[in-house]
């Protein structure tokens, strides 16, 4: 469980880093199927439930950029570790007794063209009755900052929430310019294989292009209180119901100010953040074209 100098932390600054949670033969076989799922996509030839997929993926070098939420429902390993102990009772010091999943996925950058994400926040994406929602990130390789580490605003989540729209569309990204960001600031959260990153769904964050020889690899779970509902809706409730993870439901959501943006009209172009952010205006992180071309 956290201590109270870790909520303090987290309440103040937006984010956690955990080191070494997930060890041993649980982090060997979270390694093992992540590597064998990605090997079958050769036999995939674009975008599906499953896999997003690096713009030079083929047949003969398969590239994945992500495993989409469709693994929590394919692969029991991936289902069982978003209720694992080791990470709820470390979730209850931020979110309270009652917790319940609303999505998750497993982002891939792979050596040397491994994908940046633009910055943004969660809460653009998905805002709820209260920001008592958070995000979870399992490293599954050591991760430093040449391979493209997570980073983070501090504090940035007791700001606005920005704009993530470009020529009227949601694009799931910000103009850092336009928006008077202090980049300066940003902080990498590193360590390990099998540590553990905590971000607050407010929090302003991203990852640049892995420029290294080696993969970097984050397993990411988004959790929200119980009492937090998605302002999107639900879906369906038996659904919504079966993704809590820790306690009880509740059917009165808590109501809370917070500044909210909806991710409306949708982004023109679906699927993930990955697609949604082609969209975007003005993109701060090198791409790998763009580094292939400069080359």
């Amino acid at each position: 469980m956290l201590t109270p100098q870790q909520i303090e932390t987290y309440r103040r600054d937006g984010y956690l880093v955990i080191p070494r949670l997930i060890q041993g033969e649980q982090l060997a076989e979270l390694r093992a199927l992540t590597d064998r799922i990605v090997s079958e996509a050769r036999g995939v030839a674009a975008n599906d439930d499953l896999y997003d997929l690096e713009a030079s993926h083929s047949a003969t070098l398969p590239r994945v950029r992500r495993l989409k939420p469709a693994i929590f429902k394919r692969f029991e390993f991936f289902r069982a570790l978003t209720r694992d102990p080791k990470i709820t009772s470390i979730l209850t010091g931020l979110l309270g007794p009652d917790i319940r999943l609303y999505g998750g996925k497993l982002n891939m950058k792979s050596a040397g063209y491994g994908a940046p994400v633009e910055w943004h926040q969660d809460w653009a994406f998905y805002p709820h009755t209260n920001d008592d929602v958070l995000a979870t990130g399992i490293y599954l390789d050591d991760c430093d900052a040449d391979n493209g580490p997570l980073m983070v605003i501090p504090g940035s989540h007791h700001g606005p929430t920005y704009d993530h729209h470009a020529d009227g569309r949601f694009c799931g990204a910000l103009d850092p310019a336009a928006n008077k960001i202090d980049l300066s600031k940003a902080v990498p959260l590193m360590g390990p294989a099998g540590s553990m990153t905590i971000h607050h769904v407010r929090l302003v964050h991203g990852s640049a292009l892995n420029h290294s020889n080696r993969q970097r690899r984050l397993l990411l779970h988004e959790y929200a209180a119980a009492d937090a509902w998605p302002l999107m809706g639900p879906g369906n409730f038996d659904d919504f119901n079966d993704k809590m993870v820790l306690g009880t439901s509740s059917v009165e959501p808590r109501i809370s100010p917070a500044p909210v943006r909806m991710p409306l009209p949708a982004a023109d172009h679906q699927g993930s953040i990955y697609e949604n952010q082609r969209g975007a205006g003005r993109r701060f992180f090198e791409t790998y074209e763009e580094r292939s071309v400069a080359r």
